[in-house]
């Protein structure tokens, strides 16, 4: 089968597009031909070797956890899927060895659940580690619901416009901030816009000026210690991306309960995934450049076999 795979830490430069072994099948697994598989700025982390003190690693490695595609075998204990089905899946290994960048991929069936029948393969693919960090924050760990004015920091990006979108489903009052040219974006995912920046204070206050009931920072780089000004007395905090006291960290775990959810949510049109652009499995190198130059708007940057 043809797959990407890096045999040394780096960054785009270490790929390798060719030839590698396919998948084995194991009793409780699945195979799943690849239609899309999400690019995260994880891949990209974990590629330069930032996971190397608290992760193993077995080269070479092919990267990505998110997949969409279609079941090709299952293993003799699998009674959940069939040859056929369209499923979507969170391949996340706490060995660093065997990823989604491939035209096969072995999968766990625990975690698996079906693709939504209304997502194209890349809106699917876009869907599992995105969608199971925002609702573990939105939903599991802040418990957001109608009586919430929640600010979302980083509200255009892949888990951000999802929590975004989880939030205001919950009858939330939402505030996001974003880049100036994502400013409309943000709106049309139902929430009140504002801009990065050190007076994201005053901003948020225009809004909101009794201040936030949660905040969820999927932004990083120092914006969650500026958001805290509009904090008040038990105020909820998480953030994907920084820590520090009375902040909660968030990370995707699969969960097949959620994904159900958030399939249900998507069919539904409560939530939905932005795909900024899609480039063959080939041209992974390029695909994560572009990822990390920013240089699409909101959105996924997704791999698929090839485009035609």
């Amino acid at each position: 089968m043809k797959g990407v795979s890096y045999k040394r830490f780096g960054g785009s430069e270490v790929l390798e597009y060719g030839e590698l072994p396919e998948p084995k099948l194991s009793q409780n697994a699945v195979i799943v031909r690849m239609m899309a598989a999400a690019i995260n700025p994880a891949d990209v982390a974990l590629q330069a070797g930032f996971g190397e003190n608290f992760m193993e690693t077995w080269f070479p490695v092919v990267p990505g956890w998110d997949l969409a595609g279609i079941v090709e075998r299952v293993g003799a204990g699998v009674v959940e899927f069939q040859p056929g089905d369209e499923v979507i899946a969170y391949t996340h290994q706490e060995i660093l060895h065997s990823g989604t960048y491939a035209e096969l991929v072995s999968v766990p069936v625990e975690r698996l659940w079906r693709k939504p029948r209304n997502a194209s393969w890349g809106e699917a693919a876009g869907l599992p580690l995105a969608g199971l960090t925002a609702y573990r924050a939105v939903v599991d760990t802040l418990r957001v619901s109608d009586a919430d004015v929640v600010l979302i920091l980083g509200a255009s990006g892949a888990v951000g416009s999802l929590a975004t979108q989880l939030a205001v489903g919950s009858g939330a009052t939402v505030i996001g901030s974003a880049s100036v040219s994502h400013q409309n974006y943000v709106t049309s995912i139902g929430a009140l816009p504002i801009q990065y920046g050190d007076d994201v204070a005053e901003q948020v206050r225009k809004h909101a000026p009794a201040g936030v009931t949660a905040i969820v920072d999927c932004a990083g780089h120092g914006s969650l210690a500026t958001a805290m000004a509009v904090a008040i007395p038990g105020t909820r905090v998480c953030s994907i991306a920084d820590g520090g006291p009375g902040v909660t960290t968030v990370f995707a775990r699969p969960d097949s309960r959620i994904l159900a959810r958030l399939v249900d949510l998507a069919e539904s049109g409560s939530l939905r995934v932005t795909v900024a652009a899609l480039f063959a499995l080939a041209d992974a190198a390029i695909a994560q450049d572009a990822l990390k130059a920013r240089s699409y708007g909101p959105g996924k940057i997704v791999l698929v076999p090839d485009v035609a």
